[in-house]
């Protein structure tokens, strides 16, 4: 199934223009439909556009030398939010996280002056399967383009600027053992794996003494199983580590294992390692100008969380912030909304900021030219 080209112009309801992509499940693995939606709006703004191999909503707008690369993700976590406009709020799954952001990079870009072009090419990538850990989407353009400024497209309210996000770790342990009669005094698979996440919660917890939340370690219970015992006991545990700066995923595995008994199987994976921006370069400074010409006050943010910045830090290292309208602690909730005013906010935001940079900054940053298909 395809979309038809739009029949409006998003630039003069933007609006509806989100409300729309609100409208299209897109759950991780299934964004091929709403990554349509976005590129026939942004083909109705100008802007080159394609759905690629990874199901990617992709644009490029102008040919100059300063490559910018705005990232969001069009994949959302499951579950239902009726989308609904009551009062200044547009409700829906996505709205913050992060079809509303995106929808603001591509509203943005779309209304740029035509002059600029020559200055600056944005590249607007509209990632899949950020809410899962195999960042399809990111992982398949980290390769494609060589940008020299990135902005992420997650919420960090419109006066905010996200300067990282913490790492994470994802573990699966799983106990078997011999059944035996409950009358038995020893201790059975799902108690020692109880016994196991006690001892995890007493590292972290002696761990994060005296530091602030963002150098702090974060554990989350995620799912406990236990099988019916026929001839053997069977248990498993899952959950994630949130990680600071000072500890790697692999440094993470090392201490996990470190107290765990020998009877323990472990799996690991969706390993990222924490970043942390500078707060002055010229990206942040672009956004502040941004924030302040829009009449806001700017604020820079460390998030407890984990997004696309911690995939392609590594592989693009380049100035690069998380910005976006909408409260981030409506992320995943059943009344996740967007503030109307505040969305529209986030466009004047990016556009004023995207003209800073093509204005100022494109003769000291520019370089190659983009690669993309």
């Amino acid at each position: 199934m395809s979309l038809p080209p739009l029949s409006y112009d998003p630039r003069t309801e933007p609006i509806r223009f989100l409300k729309e992509a609100l409208l299209i499940p897109s759950p991780s693995g299934q964004e091929r439909l709403v990554a349509q939606h976005f590129v026939r709006g942004m083909k109705a703004m100008g802007l080159e556009a394609w759905v690629d191999e990874a199901d990617n909503a992709r644009g490029v707008w102008g040919e100059g030398p300063l490559q910018v690369a705005l990232v969001g993700h069009i994949d959302t976590v499951p579950g239902e939010v009726p989308v609904r406009i009551e009062g200044d709020k547009l409700f829906g799954r996505g709205a913050v996280d992060a079809k509303g952001p995106f929808a603001a990079f591509t509203l943005a870009v779309g209304s740029l002056p035509e002059a600029l072009k020559e200055r600056m090419t944005v590249h607007v990538v509209g990632a899949t399967e950020e809410e899962a850990p195999s960042s399809k989407g990111a992982r398949y353009v980290a390769e494609k383009i060589r940008p020299h400024l990135v902005i992420i497209g997650e919420p960090s309210g419109w006066e905010g600027i996200t300067l990282g996000y913490k790492g994470r770790l994802l573990i699966r342990v799983r106990r078997e053992k011999d059944h035996f009669h409950s009358a038995h005094h020893e201790p059975n698979a799902a108690e020692e794996l109880i016994s196991y996440f006690v001892a995890v919660k007493s590292w972290a917890e002696a761990y994060n003494i005296g530091q602030r939340p963002f150098d702090q370690v974060q554990y989350s219970l995620r799912d406990f199983r236990v099988e019916e015992p026929a001839m053997k006991q069977v248990a498993e545990l899952f959950f994630d580590l949130r990680l600071p700066p000072r500890l790697s995923p692999d440094e993470a595995i090392q201490k996990l294992l470190s107290f765990a008994p020998p009877t323990l199987e472990f799996r690991f994976w969706g390993k990222e390692v924490a970043y942390k921006g500078e707060k002055d370069t010229p990206l942040s400074r672009a956004l502040r100008v941004g924030i302040r010409k829009a009449g806001g006050r700017p604020i820079f943010k460390f998030k407890t969380g984990t997004s696309d910045m911690n995939v392609l830090a590594p592989h693009w290292p380049v100035p690069m912030v998380a910005y976006g309208p909408g409260d981030s602690a409506l992320d995943h909730t059943p009344y996740e909304h967007v503030l109307i005013p505040e969305f529209e906010k986030g466009v004047e935001v990016l556009r004023e900021a995207l003209t800073f940079l093509a204005t100022r900054e494109a003769t000291k940053l520019g370089g190659a030219r983009p690669r993309h298909p």
